[in-house]
């Protein structure tokens, strides 16, 4: 059952996947928390743009996106604190023009031979060593960030107002969450592309939730089950010769339903 530990990039492809489980699971959980799921996928799908404008001027795509989704985090931060009964218009509007911009950016690209599957679907069996290695610092900035402000995370999650009254600066908080959720984008992208991240970012959280009783535990499960998402769904991919990104989302997604189910269930039985 194990013996693909044996290829260099199946072991490279579970480290990366285990990294992004934990980045995910915990901004995933504030993502869930603070109703902000469709802003999180709304930057996820501008930061196309980047990939585009990077590969025009010819530098790494990963960077173009992680520079256009903190751009955009910011804009669509600026959009939904100030406009909330707006922004669902206003991110659409950001999410469909980001695309369009890393469209047209790739057209106009010389010598056009850029692997589009690979950003829209990810490419998790490819990721070097190098990258891994990227990833860990990015993994500890979010631990660590997160850890020192757990009560003024928690605080303007499940009550905004109150946390205004103590003094807790609401928006720059807010804004700060915005970075750190283009950041895990940033890496989710690498594994199962930009048109998954959305769910890769909501399901483990959502499930997670419903078992949990405060934030911490949440987080806790929802990289637990990012993890095991993410190990069964590479397992299955390498077994059964399937996409690996797309096969990750789908163990996630039938678990997300069997969850939803058992809780329906219940509700019925009491």
């Amino acid at each position: 059952m194990w013996d693909f530990l044996q290829f260099e990039f199946m072991r490279n492809a579970i480290l990366a996947g285990v990294l992004v489980s934990i980045a995910c699971g915990i901004i995933g959980s504030l993502i869930v928390v603070n109703r902000i799921v469709f802003i999180s996928g709304g930057i996820a799908h501008a930061a196309y743009g980047g990939i585009g404008l990077a590969f025009f001027l010819g530098f790494s795509p990963y960077l173009g996106a992680a520079f256009f989704a903190l751009a955009v985090s910011m804009v669509m931060g600026i959009v939904s604190s100030n406009r909330k009964h707006r922004s669902d218009t206003i991110v659409s509007v950001l999410w469909a023009v980001g695309m369009a911009l890393g469209i047209v950016f790739v057209d106009m690209t010389p010598g056009y031979n850029v692997d589009l599957m690979s950003f829209l679907f990810g490419s998790i069996l490819t990721v070097p060593a190098n990258d891994i290695l990227f990833m860990v610092p990015l993994d500890l900035f979010i631990l660590i960030t997160v850890s020192a402000f757990y009560k003024e995370f928690t605080a303007i999650s499940y009550d905004e107002e109150f946390a205004f009254v103590v003094g807790i600066p609401v928006k720059l908080f807010y804004f700060f969450l915005m970075g750190m959720t283009a950041i895990a984008v940033v890496m989710t992208i690498r594994v199962v592309g930009l048109i998954l991240v959305i769910a890769l970012v909501s399901i483990p959280p959502y499930i997670a939730e419903k078992y949990t009783r405060s934030l911490g535990e949440m987080m806790l499960v929802s990289c637990f089950l990012g993890v095991l998402f993410t190990l069964v769904g590479l397992w299955l991919s390498y077994r059964y010769d399937l996409t690996s990104g797309a096969t990750i989302i789908l163990v996630s997604g039938a678990a997300f339903f069997i969850s939803h189910g058992l809780g329906m269930i219940r509700k019925a039985g009491s």
